[in-house]
């Protein structure tokens, strides 16, 4: 149980830092799109910046939509064991995605502004499908230990 825990704060951690910097980089999109130029230094930095400044709101946001959508998927993978990739990786994917749009449909805003675009919302997915492909691969290990 412990190490489920620990695969769960890794799956977390890993979701919250690429989101991160897709939260980053889409942002500097937008102001590229306004003129600018953005040095490879300063997108490293508004990257940094976010992973290291976006923890009191966005973290919670990560563990929520993965608390909630992984047991589904070990819900399913319970029954159809052979489904443990995908379920896992897809649960995290529409977890993310669907913490957006529930955010979007709820208070009326985007909380993250990149989500506001397809691609943007499409990474915040594709964080979440990392996160659940990790959670999938450490706890797949768990159990062949």
């Amino acid at each position: 149980m412990v190490k489920t825990i620990g695969s769960f704060l890794l799956a977390v951690i890993t979701t919250y830092l690429l989101g991160a910097i897709f939260v980053s980089q889409g942002n500097i999109a937008a102001v590229v799109a306004l003129g600018f130029d953005i040095s490879f230094a300063q997108r490293l930095d508004a990257a940094v910046h976010d992973m290291l400044n976006m923890t009191d709101i966005y973290l919670p946001l990560v563990a929520i939509s993965l608390l909630l959508g992984l047991p589904v998927a070990y819900a399913i993978v319970r029954k159809r064991p052979h489904l443990g990739l995908i379920g896992y990786t897809l649960a995290g994917f529409v977890a993310l995605l669907a913490i957006h749009l529930i955010i979007k449909a709820v208070v009326g805003l985007s909380g993250v502004a990149p989500t506001r675009t397809l691609i943007g919302l499409l990474c915040q997915g594709i964080a979440g499908g990392v996160g659940g492909y990790l959670f999938y691969r450490l706890t797949t290990k768990l159990q062949n230990n």
